[in-house]
């Protein structure tokens, strides 16, 4: 299949760039799962943004969002980046809601937006769809998406690899031609041909074994970019949400890895130790509303000083219907796993949440891999340093969206003709994998998600990083045979590009000796002010 553009991921990210796009030429956008199964969609809080004056919270301003954004990335954020992204806030919020996205109005003002605070902000400026507020925007996407009809949404098309001119042999440039894809439904790879590629996969939660993502979190994009020669940064900036709902006898993926927003926590919610005990203040003047990085870690140190199993988000001190009204979707999730949160305080440990690192790009998501660009979460623009501040990871995805169109149309405009591409060969199948070799591959798949969450999570050392270290090199190398010798699944091609992030994580970790943001090793505790560098990865 050709197109003017292709766009792999259906997030926020993915959809507000095909739904631009559109209006200048062919879009295919491609998505492994459902449209719906993304970040994006199981987003809770809301989307941050100072609105126009009148709008917003007296004495919020651009400037003091970006001083909390610095605040929270812990001195590696991008002070340009975060500048320019956070001043195209206010544009994306109108977009969207021309998009028919309904955010929550003010009960007594409804002509004003009902904002609310997370940790990390010193204002309210949150901005939701009670508490599923990613959804709303998803769903909205979604259909104005499919009413167009330049765009040509592929369910169940998983991309194995982007194709370049380089991989095929030309030494005189590299440049990105399109991308192999395996048809989930008839188990065929298909070529699909562009000079546009627009990578929005998401993140990479799944690498983790207890997380908040959905199970198509597998770190596609990263894998795919960095096997292409796309450089790869601070990866080692993995994002631990602090309120995952513990419930040790749950069955199912969404039972077991429940997100209780931290939206809750900004509406008044307390984090309490098993005895009751108010325990944040030990370790931040801001209590529970301190940003990810810091509630995170100090949740850690709790369970193993105590040997507690998880600690309590107390919610009872509010009125009664509060939670109900305001947080509908929660109260309801956890009322269907038997826990009336009005009653009784939320049991919740934290679980892997957000990517801050990826494939580094400017602030109109180029990478370095000419017609390669990269928005979402799968991208590192410097926007949140080394710990992402709440809400502004939806906002990034629409601001990069719209300003990747602006550079594509700028460098590679539709009206001048491609450069003639090299003839791309057809996929060479492996043979059919035999029936117990998919025991070894869920077994690998086990084995990854464990290893990362045991030495490679909130508390890390050295040792440990190198024992991962050295299990994913023998992973990497059965995976390989999986790979090569068998007809691809989205199982094995999932597994590989599992074991591909796991790995540049790990890489990223080790290449620094120091403590900052969400990356805490006890062999180096300290802040390093001369490591106040991000972490590069080239693969070539």
């Amino acid at each position: 299949m050709n197109s003017d553009f292709l766009v792999i991921g259906s997030g926020i990210a993915g959809l507000s760039f095909a739904i631009r796009a559109a209006q200048h030429g062919s879009v295919t956008v491609l998505t492994k799962g459902k449209p719906l199964q993304s970040n994006t969609a199981w987003a809770q809080g809301g989307i941050a943004s100072v609105l126009p004056e009148g709008l917003r919270e007296e004495g919020d301003n651009v400037q003091s969002h970006v001083e909390d954004t610095l605040d929270a990335g812990a001195g590696l954020c991008d002070e340009k980046a975060v500048q320019s992204i956070l001043s195209g806030a206010a544009q994306t919020i109108e977009e969207l809601v021309d998009c028919g996205v309904g955010f929550d109005k003010d009960k007594k003002n409804t002509s004003v937006y009902s904002l609310g605070k997370e940790g990390g902000h010193t204002h309210r400026r949150i901005l939701h769809a009670k508490d599923t507020t990613g959804k709303e925007i998803a769903e909205s996407l979604l259909e104005t998406a499919l009413q167009h009809s330049n765009i040509t949404i592929l369910e169940e098309h998983f991309a194995i690899d982007l194709i370049t001119s380089g991989k095929l042999g030309m030494v005189s440039e590299d440049r990105v031609l399109g991308a192999y894809v395996l048809n989930e439904t008839s188990g065929k790879v298909e070529i699909f041909r562009s000079d546009r590629v627009i990578l929005a996969t998401g993140g990479c939660g799944k690498v983790y074994l207890y997380t908040t993502n959905p199970d198509s979190s597998t770190g596609d994009g990263v894998a795919m970019a960095w096997r292409a020669g796309a450089t790869i940064s601070n990866m080692e900036f993995v994002q631990f949400h602090p309120t995952c709902f513990y419930n040790p006898s749950a069955t199912g993926p969404e039972a077991r890895s429940f997100l209780v927003s931290e939206a809750v926590r900004g509406e008044g919610g307390t984090l309490l130790d098993a005895n009751g005990h108010d325990f944040m203040e030990k370790y931040d003047k801001r209590k529970s509303l301190a940003p990810r990085d810091i509630v995170a870690r100090a949740i850690d140190h709790e369970l193993k000083k105590t040997g507690a199993d998880c600690i309590y988000l107390d919610v009872t001190h509010k009125p009664k219907g509060f939670m109900q009204e305001r947080f509908p979707h929660i109260y309801q999730t956890l009322l269907g796993f038997g826990h009336d949160c009005e009653k009784d305080p939320i049991p919740v440990v934290p679980a892997a949440h957000y990517q801050c690192g990826g494939v580094v790009t400017d602030t109109h998501g180029r990478t370095d891999i000419p017609g390669l660009f990269a928005i979402g979460e799968v991208a590192c623009t410097g926007l949140h340093g080394a710990n992402r501040l709440a809400s502004n990871s939806l906002l990034e995805g629409h601001v990069l969206a719209r300003r990747a169109l602006e550079k594509i149309l700028n460098l590679y405009p539709l009206s001048k003709s491609a450069p003639e591409a090299p003839e791309i060969p057809a996929w060479e199948h492996g043979d059919t994998a035999p029936p117990d070799e998919q025991v070894v591959i869920y077994h690998n798949w086990d084995e990854i998600r464990r290893l990362m969450w045991d030495y490679v999570s909130i508390v890390r050392t050295t040792n440990r990083l190198d024992r991962a270290a050295n299990r994913l090199s023998n992973l990497r190398r059965e995976v390989r045979s999986f790979y090569w010798g068998h007809r691809v699944t989205s199982d094995i091609l999932e597994l590989r590009n599992l074991v591909a992030t796991a790995s540049v994580i790990v890489d990223c970790a080790l290449r620094r000796k120091e403590s900052r943001g969400i990356h805490y090793t006890l062999d180096y505790p300290e802040r390093d002010e001369r490591q106040r560098v991000p972490t590069i990865l080239r693969r070539f």
